[in-house]
């Protein structure tokens, strides 16, 4: 019997069919779902999720990332960042004396090792010192190992003067991601941030300083301000604030703690 022209082709095309229905079933996952090679090959994800913000940060790891004491008591602390230096950092230490007060001092390790007698003075006063990165890098864009460098190289440097490596760290600008916090929670130590800024690295004059610091003050604060600056930075009205702030305060019926007597961890 004779074939039509067209029949051979029909053919071909119904086996290429059959062929490819049965590559697809061998192909289909649990569920029958077809997984294409394509899509493989592509690598396609499910979307990432962004990075915590630092209050999602301080919400989930609550007993490490500190923003202010216990708000049940009328006490505070005072915070100087970025120290030591030989001009600022002196002039805070003065005021802090005279006013009979004690804070804690976040400092900066290639400043310790170039201001060491300075680095001396504050501990020999009875503050409280915390670790601030070796050279105030910004700690989320740093790698793992860089990270945990800028504070081991500091532990070590701080632990020359106090004798002890310290509990308490305090990121530059505060900036601290999601595996660095967990490390540092790791070594059961504390990251701590502020919930008063004093902005007083804009340089601002004493009076400005005071106003700053007064208007965000409740039971438990953590006020942040700075004992050393770079170039141009003016920090004269941040020693020129101590005393009245101290003085204020206390009239408030506040009282004066370093980090670990405000948090507890004596």
């Amino acid at each position: 019997m004779s074939m039509k022209p067209g029949k051979p082709i029909a053919i071909l095309l119904l086996v290429l069919v059959l062929l490819g229905c049965g590559a697809m079933q061998e192909e289909a996952g649990e569920g029958g779902q077809v997984m294409s090679g394509a899509s493989e090959a592509e690598g396609i994800r499910q979307p990432v999720a962004p990075p915590l913000t630092l209050a999602e940060l301080g919400r989930k790891y609550p007993e490490t990332f500190i923003f202010h004491g216990p708000q049940n008591v009328r006490a505070v602390a005072l915070t100087f960042d970025d120290a030591p230096d030989d001009t600022f950092t002196p002039m805070v230490l003065d005021a802090l004396k005279e006013a009979g007060v004690q804070a804690t001092f976040f400092v900066v390790g290639e400043r310790v090792e170039k201001y060491p007698d300075v680095m001396r003075r504050i501990v020999q006063e009875g503050h409280v010192v915390g670790n601030h990165s070796y050279n105030h890098a910004n700690l989320p864009t740093l790698s793992e190992a860089a990270f945990r460098s800028q504070i081991t190289r500091t532990d070590e440097l701080i632990r020359q003067y106090t004798g002890y490596i310290p509990s308490y760290i305090r990121p530059p600008y505060g900036n601290i991601n999601e595996p660095q916090l967990q490390w540092i929670a790791s070594q059961k130590r504390k990251v701590v941030n502020w919930n008063v800024d004093s902005l007083d690295w804009r340089n601002l004059p004493r009076d400005e300083v005071v106003a700053n610091i007064l208007a965000g003050v409740k039971p438990g604060a953590i006020i942040l301000q700075h004992s050393g600056g770079g170039v141009g930075a003016d920090l004269r009205g941040t020693a020129e604030a101590i005393p009245i702030v101290v003085s204020q305060l206390k009239e408030q019926g506040y009282r004066f703690e370093t980090i670990p007597r405000l948090l507890g961890d004596f």
